[in-house]
């Protein structure tokens, strides 16, 4: 099989494959062998088909079927072993890839190669890259201490309302002079929160310090600023007759329900942390504040890799890029959508730049990843996930059941191979250049993603 490349300039290329009767008979001759195992046709045995048969029948298929394997095997090894830096897929060239596939004929195939542009990449001390150290605050662990208290507390019946608490109670419409209306709206077991609502802030300031059995008159419209179907709840209406409502209306609280933290005690250390690990308050706001440095330390990671794109991009400058081609290779991956290429292509482009000088810092730093490194990943992608649910400290066994589910799908690995490429690469290039660290809050942090 011969295959012969050319170039009419640095971006575009044309891939040219002839193959010859010797290169695919012995190929073929073996798969009507095969196929003649396999086929069942009436007047002859399982298996006992004669080859010529199934030539005469089946001939052009399997030869089509041969020749393409055959292409595209020795393709892709051409290409590689040529080091054509190739983007995309080779486009066949339609006019010139009309074969009628007859045995003992020369076939010939063309493609158009979309051939990427030349980059040089160098980083040395002399690039400076911000890297942002996180200061994490004593109200930060706080309040990590109280969420994890918060996930194993329990409501309590208390005497008086204060801020968060849900209230019960008869609600009653009252005319102008403050009776009860007459035929107005009444209904029992209704529940509210005043710290929630969106109304005037006067209607919430009625009920503080209020006590079971006290009555309190307030307006509904304006505690949750004309909203019918909230209205509709609290009132027991059809939501079309909410506003007929806007009146003022006593509450006869019967009932105060507050939500109370978990205590701090060791059976909440053993849930968060390894059993036994932390055996006091003191301890378990350490870990904490460790968990969260530990955190941000990625998210600073991740922060200096987008910096850090931004400034080699930068540094690089614009790249050309065969257009006519690209669009070529995107149509084909959107179904042809042209608008969706053309809305995305300037996206695709900033993509495809930033994959072209990773992989020359990937090469630059020898960055390698193992096995060892996705499984770990997935392992790390995994507990992230659970303790989003709240569940912290999951058993070996299933996270590691979940990560084989995880692993089962190529995307997934895929996904998790360049996350892992990503963080080795910003370790490596953080000794490659030089860091303007900056100590920062967390909301000075934060407000750098906006």
């Amino acid at each position: 099989m011969n295959i012969t490349f050319q170039t009419s300039d640095k971006l575009n290329g044309q891939l040219t494959a002839v193959i010859e009767p010797a290169d695919y008979q012995e190929k073929l001759a073996k798969s009507i062998k095969d196929y003649s195992k396999r086929v069942n046709m009436p007047g002859f045995r399982p298996g006992k088909v004669p080859a010529s048969l199934i030539k005469r029948q089946f001939g052009k298929s399997l030869l089509a079927e041969e020749v393409n394997k055959l292409l595209q095997e020795k393709l892709y090894d051409y290409i590689r072993d040529e080091k054509i830096n190739m983007l995309g897929e080779p486009l066949p060239v339609e006019d010139n890839n009309k074969n009628t596939f007859v045995d003992g004929d020369t076939f010939t195939f063309t493609f158009d190669i979309a051939v990427a542009p030349e980059i040089k990449v160098s980083l040395t001390k002399k690039d400076k890259v911000n890297y942002y150290n996180v200061t994490v605050s004593d109200e930060m662990v706080q309040n990590q201490v109280q969420m994890y208290r918060q996930r194993g507390g329990s409501y309590e019946k208390v005497d008086s309302y204060e801020d968060n608490d849900m209230i019960k109670g008869i609600i009653t419409e009252l005319d102008k002079k403050g009776n009860a209306l007459e035929g107005g709206v009444t209904a029992e077991g209704v529940v509210m929160l005043p710290k929630y609502f969106r109304g005037a802030d006067d209607q919430k300031k009625l009920f503080e310090a209020a006590k079971v059995n006290d009555v309190i008159r307030f307006n509904p419209a304006k505690a949750y600023d004309n909203s019918e179907a909230e209205l509709a709840s609290l009132l027991k209406v059809e939501k079309e007759h909410a506003l007929e409502h806007k009146g003022d209306f006593n509450f006869q609280i019967t009932e105060i329900t507050r939500y109370m933290p978990g205590p701090l005690d060791q059976a909440l250390f053993d849930q968060v942390f390894p059993k036994g690990t932390v055996t006091t308050a003191e301890q378990f706001a350490a870990k904490i504040k460790e968990q969260i440095e530990e955190q941000f330390k990625k998210d600073a990671d991740y922060r200096f890799l987008l910096d850090l794109r931004k400034h080699v991009t930068e540094k690089v400058g614009k790249l050309e890029f065969p257009d006519e081609k690209l669009k070529r290779i995107m149509l084909a991956n959107a179904n042809g959508d042209e608008k969706k290429v053309e809305e995305n292509y300037d996206k695709s482009l900033e993509e495809l730049t930033w994959h072209l000088i990773k992989e020359q810092l990937v090469e630059m730093t020898g960055v390698k990843v193992e096995d060892n490194d996705v499984l770990d990943m997935a392992k790390e992608v995994t507990r992230m996930q659970f303790a989003q649910y709240g569940m912290l400290n999951i058993p070996d066994e299933y996270i590691d059941n979940s990560v084989k589910e995880m692993l089962k799908k190529r995307e997934t690995v895929d996904n998790l191979i360049d996350r892992c490429v990503e963080v080795k690469l910003g370790a490596a290039l953080k000794e490659k250049i030089t860091l303007v660290e900056k100590d920062v809050t967390a909301e000075e942090f934060n407000k750098l993603f906006e």
